[in-house]
This record gives structure tokens, C-alpha cells and sequence, in this order.
């Protein structure tokens, strides 16, 4: 499996591609999890970017960590090390913005699907938290 999606409140879908050589281990990790579901909020620092901290923990190495992010993608917070900031967290950028500490960046939005997700957080922001369901994706 190459991608995985999320299902909105709307009932739309929105696609992402998983970093598979940059991010192997987190990719499998968070494989192993889905599907599942979980409330999301809007950032107040990082910028535009949805998040939970309440993730299902991932008790994984960190790798392609950083803040910085690009639009469109997904970064989950590993338990190691220890003093990370972002430990059991999970955020998706839908626009610009930078991270708290380093989280493992290791999916990115299909670009067609860009302008749900943009829609997705603008949402969030406007209106408040909301349930997401994020499931596999198989493709040909």
C-alpha cells in the first residue's frame, strides 16, 4: 500500500501518498494502525495546520524530522527521543506553517485533492474540531 485516505464529516474523501523511502518506518507503523478515527482541532501556533495530540502512540525512531513542513503534508510526533515536544502527536498542513519541535514527515496529499484539504482546515478553523476516519487506500 502506497497511500491511505481520510473520510470528513461531509463524507468527502482525500487522498495522501506515503514518503516510503523517505520515511519507511513511520510509513509501516502507521499502516499497522489504520483504519481508525480521531477529532481533529486547529493549530494555534504552528499555522495552517490541523492536528491531535492524542495520537495512537508510535513507539518509533525519528526520521525525515523537521518544522518545516510543505502544504499538503502529514507528520506524526514518535515517542523517541524522549524530549520531543510533539511526542504522540499527529498534524496535517494545509498551508504554510512550522512545527513545534521535529515530527516524522511521511505522507503528502495528492495535489489534485489539495483544495479539499485546504476546505478541510479553513472548516476546522472556522467551525470547530471534527472527526476524520483515516483508512487504506488500495490503487492498482
Amino acid at each position: 500500500m502506497t497511500a491511505f485516505t481520510i473520510k470528513t464529516k461531509n463524507n468527502e474523501t482525500i487522498r495522501f501518498k506515503f514518503y516510503c523511502d523517505a520515511a519507511p518506518v513511520t510509513v509501516n507503523a502507521f499502516i499497522a494502525l489504520l483504519p481508525f478515527k480521531r477529532t481533529f482541532m486547529h493549530a494555534r501556533i504552528s499555522g495552517q495546520e490541523i492536528w491531535i495530540n492524542n495520537a495512537i502512540e508510535l513507539d518509533i525512531i525519528q526520521e525525515n524530522a523537521s518544522v518545516f513542513t510543505e502544504p499538503g503534508e502529514v507528520v506524526y510526533g514518535p515517542l523517541k527521543p524522549l524530549r520531543t515536544k510533539t511526542s504522540n502527536c499527529m498534524g496535517i498542513y494545509y498551508g504554510e506553517g512550522r512545527g513545534l519541535d521535529c515530527c516524522n514527515i511521511f505522507a503528502k496529499v495528492f495535489e489534485e485533492d489539495m483544495p479539499m484539504l485546504k476546505q478541510l482546515g479553513e472548516n476546522i478553523w472556522k467551525k470547530g474540531a471534527e472527526e476524520l476516519i483515516f483508512e487504506k487506500l488500495d490503487q492498482e
